[in-house]
């Protein structure tokens, strides 16, 4: 009995511990990549333009150049930190998903709500350049998103309930739909299509404070609540059965959790388009490094999926002289590298 309780106290000292680090590392990163790019600016220059920005006192920034101050404030800042935000996001519905479907293979786009988004974002591009109607894209992409989700609800209900297969099941047939009508939409656009795959690709570029103020929130709150209720989570993956006889109301539960992945991957797609494997590998990568508990995989998949995306977007802006969207790099990488995890997972070996 001692042994256990010593067990579990250095194992949460080693996840908070875990948790400081990574958090004093994203906020480093943050502070220190802001300053680079085609415009080098110095770590005191970016210091004294968040300080000012942040407290309100335009008096120190005299003696600092107009366009300076916009590269710092109004290109590169809202950029990181929706490229956080959207690796934030995108780790925590990939947990959630996970643990809420028992398969350690679902991601954020599993039950069809990014084609949804992409749906809607392909339409809203089409009608701007097709026919000169100018319908915001983030707009159109969550709404379809959510109503994607009730699509995928109803038809899973009606086909058994809510069960993991059913909702999978209903997902993919949904994704396939809306497949063809993103393709519809691209033979339509004829030589105007490049907009809508450009989108599709994921990026970060280009993005503003608005972009910000509809993530932020959205993955703050429902990523709060999915904290909150973690640990009738971790019962849910005892099956429904076990979770029902410890009181957990496991329809109820399951329909929350649905509603707040679904709300986190809408809006991170609906900003940003289609950026795949962050919230495949991290989820896996962290339950089988730390912990499968997800009142620890919940932050700490956060933590680290917004310092992965942040990563792999300065690489595209920093090292390339097209900067390719940031999809595409994180596809690239992450696909090889989730299959070498997943085959030393399937041969029992243990984590280096």
């Amino acid at each position: 009995m001692n042994d256990s309780i010593r067990r579990y106290k250095r194992e949460k000292t080693m996840h908070g511990l875990a948790g400081m680090i990574f958090l004093c590392a994203l906020c480093a990163m943050l502070i220190f990549t802001v300053g680079l790019g085609a415009m080098d600016i110095s770590l005191d220059t970016v210091w004294h333009i968040l300080f000012a920005k942040l407290t309100g006192n335009e008096r120190l920034l005299a003696g600092i150049k107009p366009n300076v101050i916009s590269v710092i404030w109004d290109i590169r800042l809202p950029r990181i930190i929706c490229g956080i935000c959207v690796g934030m996001g995108l780790s925590i519905a990939g947990t959630i998903f996970q643990s809420l479907l028992q398969n350690p293979l679902a991601d954020p786009y599993t039950l069809g709500v990014s084609s949804g988004a992409a749906f809607g974002a392909s339409l809203a591009i089409f009608m701007n350049i097709m026919y000169g109607i100018i319908v915001p894209v983030p707009l159109l992409a969550f709404a379809f998103a959510f109503i994607t989700l009730v699509l995928v609800i109803i038809i899973a209900d009606r086909g058994g309930g809510l069960l993991s297969s059913g909702l999978i099941i209903a997902g993919i047939i949904v994704s396939a739909v809306l497949s063809s009508g993103i393709s519809f939409l691209k033979m339509l656009a004829g030589e105007n299509v490049s907009a809508i795959v450009f989108w599709l690709m994921g990026s970060l570029s280009s993005r503003s404070w608005g972009d910000v103020m509809l993530v932020l929130p959205a993955v703050g709150i429902a990523g709060s609540a999915a904290f909150l209720f973690s640990n009738d989570l971790n019962i849910m993956t005892a099956g429904d059965k076990n979770a029902e006889a410890l009181g957990v109301n496991t329809k109820r539960l399951r329909l929350l959790y649905l509603i707040l992945g679904s709300c986190i991957t809408a809006a991170c797609v609906s900003v940003c388009g289609i950026i795949g494997f962050i919230g495949l590998v991290v989820p896996h990568m962290l339950r089988f490094w730390f912990t499968p508990d997800n009142r620890v995989l919940i932050p700490l998949s956060a933590l680290t999926g917004g310092m992965l995306l942040c990563i792999a977007d300065n690489g595209t802006r920093l090292l390339t002289p097209g900067e390719i969207p940031v999809g595409v790099l994180t596809t690239l990488i992450g696909g090889p590298f989730f299959i070498y995890i997943f085959a030393k997972r399937q041969k029992g070996l243990q984590y280096e």
